[in-house]
């Protein structure tokens, strides 16, 4: 009997789910999650292989993901390698290698000068990785290595670093430079090659004027914009105080760039349950609690009725808040939904164009 009951009990365990709750927890389930699933089907030996490719923060994306996966139903992580495995089957061979296999014949041909000038021009995306080094390291050895460099040195560093990394090391520089940093972040177009290279190899303060070589792309306006929307409140309004003496037009486009928590009201509905289900719904009463009646409602629709009711008296039992931590738990809010932006689960809109 015994035997019995526990293989009935096996047999229930094994149930298929149906067709449409298949479909909601699909529904759920972030590209980055969906990979970490492949990763998690993989053998350890192959997806540590595959990991080696990605920078800092695919890695830590990718990591939190196989966590978040664990309690994926069977048919779920089915559905998720049949849809790759359709992906795969609807790609050509011919495009698999081709940027490093274009890479290798051009350098043999032309040699690595006339290499890299011509692959600058056909591929705008191939450029050194001699700093990528930099996206390795913690925010503070980051600014210890860069504070005694001349400020358009360390602009371009913070302009090539991902911009919460960015954010946390000017808050670790003399507080004395960082509204020129910032000033000289938002004023970058172009960077020449020569200087790229100097940079990587010593970080030296000598620029060059080379205007026949392909230059590099970085900061402007955005770039600043982006960074100082993830630093501390305090230190934000320290930097564009000082930024309105040293240029307040520039300032000014700075601040028009800048992503606040108000611009959330237009993140879509399936946006938003990403980023209530990745803050602490403590935080989020806090930030509530100063923010306008429209990104309430953004917040408050996007709950159940229950959850909604229960949510709005724990957040007026709270009582007044100081602006401050008002103001900080909003900030924190802010550089949880850029991250998860930039891990591709969600999509910023607003005055400032994320994407």
């Amino acid at each position: 009997m015994a035997e019995a009951a526990n293989t009935t009990g096996s047999a229930g365990a094994l149930a298929t789910i149906d067709a449409e709750t298949l479909r909601k927890e699909l529904q759920s389930v972030t590209g980055t999650q969906r990979a970490a699933v492949l990763m998690l089907l993989l053998g350890e030996e192959q997806a540590a292989s595959i990991i080696s490719f990605l920078n800092p923060k695919e890695v830590h994306a990718l990591g939190v993901a196989m966590v978040q996966v664990a309690e994926l139903s069977q048919e779920a992580v089915n559905a998720v390698l049949d849809d790759f495995v359709a992906t795969i089957k609807r790609q050509t061979s011919l495009g698999l290698g081709t940027a490093d296999y274009v890479d290798k014949v051009f350098r043999r041909a032309l040699g690595n000068d006339k290499a890299a000038s011509v692959l600058g021009r056909i591929n705008p995306g191939h450029s050194s990785k001699g700093l990528d080094i930099l996206t390795w390291m913690d925010a503070r050895s980051i600014a210890d290595m860069i504070q005694g460099e001349h400020p358009q040195v360390v602009a371009i560093i913070l302009s090539v670093l991902e911009n919460v990394v960015a954010a946390d090391v000017l808050s670790f520089l003399p507080a004395d430079s960082r509204a020129e940093v910032m000033q000289r972040v938002a004023k970058l177009e172009t960077v020449q090659p020569s200087a790229m290279e100097e940079l990587e190899a010593i970080m030296k303060k000598q620029f060059s004027t080379n205007s026949s070589a392909k230059s590099s792309s970085f900061g402007g306006i955005k770039a600043a914009a982006n960074i100082l929307n993830l630093t501390k409140s305090a230190l934000e309004a320290s930097v564009m105080g000082g930024l309105r003496t040293l240029d307040e037009d520039l300032m000014q486009k700075i601040q028009d760039n800048m992503f606040t928590f108000e611009n959330l009201v237009s993140v879509d509905n399936k946006g938003i349950q990403v980023i209530m289900r990745n803050v602490d719904p403590d935080q989020m009463m806090i930030a509530l609690k100063g923010a306008s009646d429209p990104v309430k409602e953004k917040f408050f629709s996007n709950m159940s009725e229950r959850a909604r009711g229960m949510f709005k008296d724990d957040m007026e039992a709270k009582g007044p808040m100081r602006l401050s931590d008002v103001e900080l738990s909003q900030k924190n809010i802010i550089r949880t939904a850029r991250k998860l932006a930039d891990a591709g689960d969600l999509v910023l809109g607003g005055g400032a164009d994320y994407v």
